[in-house]
């Protein structure tokens, strides 16, 4: 997952193809390679022509029969024939009608169960808990309360005030407006006291997971040892979905904000961690060179050279981890973070739509104005100085520099004093708009004439009944049903169409972990959500790309769109699923879908516009249409793109499918939300650690290896 991811889920820059930080899609995008690096096809005339017009596959020997660049030939035959010859001979000892072999899984809910309780008997007496977890708890909540406590001294105009200032001194009035407006709608909607709990706690993770995360980065993109060391753990700490954490931070902390905090902290860190190591290792070398023959150590060569040369790198990681952060920040919620989330979590159990949006609209508000921020700080480094009138020149000039900075906390730090003087430190109760009781009325509205009995259409029940029977449950039952072997070589023999054999083994590890775990059903349960909603997703993404391609105008219609979906925490995504289909299991692939949809597209659509402008020209010239152009030239020259969309759709859908085990979506994602209620270590962290699998399953089913 996915985040990637989306990881969990890292938001793109309009116009760039996403990563999901897995090992070698960042370096990829960040290269610059071409997207056409598969075979167009001899497939007619404008096939052809592509090719001659620099496709580069023109002199590549065909070799048969291929999928995804691989061909399909003796190579893949011989492991899976090595496969079979000890899947078989285990079904025959172990048989089952589908169902993972009891005598070969593990019952873990007794030792669990054992390490549960003595945590929780041992957490206020042993020296573990008092002198160092408990030293890390007390300097979490000290934090966090000084920070909430600096928040309502400053009061809403001097918050307001600071936001505004801190905005237009890095990219102007438009968007110093947009903050002051965004904390203004918080207020009007009566959320400022919640607002300034998430802030607060989204301070004090966010520096955290900046901190950690830029010494993870800076050992790996320093160290080649150390970067294979901590790949494959920031593998599976992105692939892990967030409620994942939850449930081990409970455990040792307890409910509240320690927890919450160092759960934000372990999964917004990977995405800071990755891009400082991509930042560093990109490092000009020309400089370092010169550097060096200065007579600069390795010390010195860091601080004046490495680093201010990954500035827009170390940048975009905290850009990163500011977004995860705020996403994971709303689902600790259900652990007792409080501010917005759990205002929307209280709402969402209650089914109270129209409290829910009143809470979802500030976290909305809140991560658009802290995405827009990061983004213009990283794009004003090295940016030329744009010409402008001489007044704001002036300003500018007397605001640069720390001196800048510095007067810019005056003048906010005068208005709040201002605001305080005028008894204005909490936003005013006679300021508020109730909009719970209009949107209540309107979904009651949408449920008694849009939610069923539509003539010819049908309902939006109508249409999840209907994704559900026709959909998701032969999809469940067809898994459920099929051998485990079977399933086993299946995942073998996908690993190797798109990898080698090391990633076939790893697939069918991580699919025989969840049968060893016993969960094998609900596991299936969750895979046939996922498989549904990642196709669902897949169908309309690449249809809106090839439009977005096609259409200026299209893209930057959209672009405001994408923008707005790719910043919006996961959470949010459940509030109108519940009010357009109810709960079950179809709102919960209907929420993965809105969820992974802008990803696809970004990356889908910059896959297809970066295809070689030569062999589309060439293709027109030979009379192509411009379908033709479409399935013969740019859909195979832009295969690596449309593969990585694949991979983004699987690991951003299953952080969803996860999470809509709070709206009736069951099976794994159920037993980590039920493991969280109760306490229940067993069930939770062994549906977590099936999760997990599952997440690696797919990841790797659909990241093709690196080619050579």
């Amino acid at each position: 997952m996915t985040a990637a991811t989306a990881p969990a889920r890292e938001p793109s820059r309009p116009g760039a193809p996403q990563s999901s930080g897995r090992p070698g899609e960042a370096d990829r995008l960040a290269s610059g390679r071409p997207a056409a690096e598969g075979p167009a096809g001899g497939r007619g005339t404008a096939g052809r022509g592509a090719d001659r017009a620099g496709a580069g596959t023109a002199d590549r020997p065909r070799s048969g029969p291929s999928l995804f660049g691989r061909p399909l030939g003796r190579g893949l035959l011989l492991p899976l024939a090595v496969a079979a010859a000890v899947l078989v001979p285990l079904a025959i000892v172990f048989p089952a009608s589908g169902s993972w072999p009891s005598a070969l899984a593990v019952d873990l809910s007794g030792p669990l169960g054992r390490a549960g309780d003595w945590i929780i008997d041992h957490r206020d007496s042993h020296p573990l808990f008092l002198y160092f977890f408990g030293h890390i708890s007390n300097a979490v909540v000290v934090s966090v309360r000084a920070v909430y406590v600096v928040l309502l001294a400053a009061g809403w105009t001097g918050v307001t005030a600071l936001a505004a200032l801190v905005a237009w001194r890095l990219a102007g009035v438009r968007l110093a407006l947009t903050c002051a407006c965004a904390f203004a709608a918080c207020g009007l909607l009566g959320m400022w006291v919640p607002t300034m709990q998430t802030l607060a706690l989204m301070v004090v993770a966010v520096a955290a997971s900046v901190a950690v995360g830029g010494l993870l980065g800076l050992a790996a993109g320093l160290s080649a040892r150390a970067d294979r060391v901590l790949r494959p753990l920031l593998d599976t700490m992105q692939i892990l979905p967030a409620f994942a954490y939850l449930l081990p931070m409970v455990l040792v902390f307890g409910i509240g904000v320690p927890a919450a905090v160092l759960a934000t902290v372990v999964y917004a860190a990977p995405p800071m961690a990755r891009l400082t190591a991509l930042g560093l290792r990109e490092a000009d070398a020309g400089v370092l060179e010169a550097a060096a023959s200065l007579g600069a150590t390795g010390r010195q060569r860091l601080l004046t050279a490495r680093l201010p040369l990954a500035r827009r790198q170390l940048l975009l990681g905290v850009n990163q981890a500011i977004m995860t952060g705020l996403s994971m920040a709303v689902i600790a919620s259900v652990i007792g973070a409080g501010g917005l989330g759990d205002r929307v979590y209280q709402a969402l159990a209650s089914v109270d739509v129209g409290a829910a949006l009143a809470a979802g609209i500030p976290i909305v508000l809140l991560a658009v104005v802290l995405d827009r921020t990061a983004d213009a700080a990283g794009q004003r480094i090295g940016a030329p100085e744009t010409p402008g009138s001489s007044a704001r020149q002036l300003l500018l000039r007397v605001f640069d520099g720390w001196y800048g900075w510095l007067l810019t906390v005056l003048v906010a730090v005068a208005v709040a004093v201002g605001g305080r003087i005028g008894g204005t430190t909490l936003w005013p109760t006679s300021w508020t708009v109730s909009i719970a009781g209009p949107v209540n009325e309107a979904v009651a509205w949408m449920t008694a004439h849009l939610y069923s009995g539509v003539p010819v259409v049908g309902g939006s029940a109508d249409w999840a009944a209907r994704f559900t029977g026709w959909i998701l449950d032969p999809l469940r039952s067809g898994l459920q049903a099929a051998p485990w072997w079977l399933l086993l070589l299946l995942a073998a023999a996908l690993a190797l169409l798109v990898g080698t054999w090391r990633t076939a083994l790893t697939a069918v590890l991580a699919l025989a972990a969840v049968g060893v775990l016993g969960v094998w059903d609900a596991s299936l349960d969750t895979l046939s959500q996922v498989l549904a909603a990642v196709a669902v997703t897949l169908a309309l993404g690449f249809a809106i790309s090839v439009g977005a391609a096609r259409s200026d105008r299209a893209q930057r219609a959209l672009r405001p769109v994408l923008d707005v979906c790719q910043t919006l925490p996961q959470f949010v995504y459940l509030i109108p699923v519940v009010a357009l289909f109810g709960v079950g299991r179809a709102p919960a692939a209907a929420a993965a879908v809105v969820y992974a949809l802008p990803a696809v597209v970004r990356i889908t659509t910059q896959g297809l516009r970066e295809v070689n402008p030569a062999a589309l020209e060439s293709a027109r010239s030979l009379g192509a249409t411009r379908s033709q152009q479409l399935w013969q030239v740019q859909l195979p020259l832009a295969r690596p793109a449309l593969l990585l969309a694949v991979n983004q759709a699987v690991v951003l859908v299953l952080a969803v499918v996860i999470i809509g085990g709070l709206v009736g979506g069951g099976a794994l994602g159920y037993d980590v939300v039920l493991g969280l209620a109760q306490g229940d270590l067993a069930t939770g962290l062994v549906a977590g650690a099936a999760i997990v699998c599952l997440g690696l399953l797919l990841d790797r089913v659909t990241q093709p290896a690196k080619e050579a």
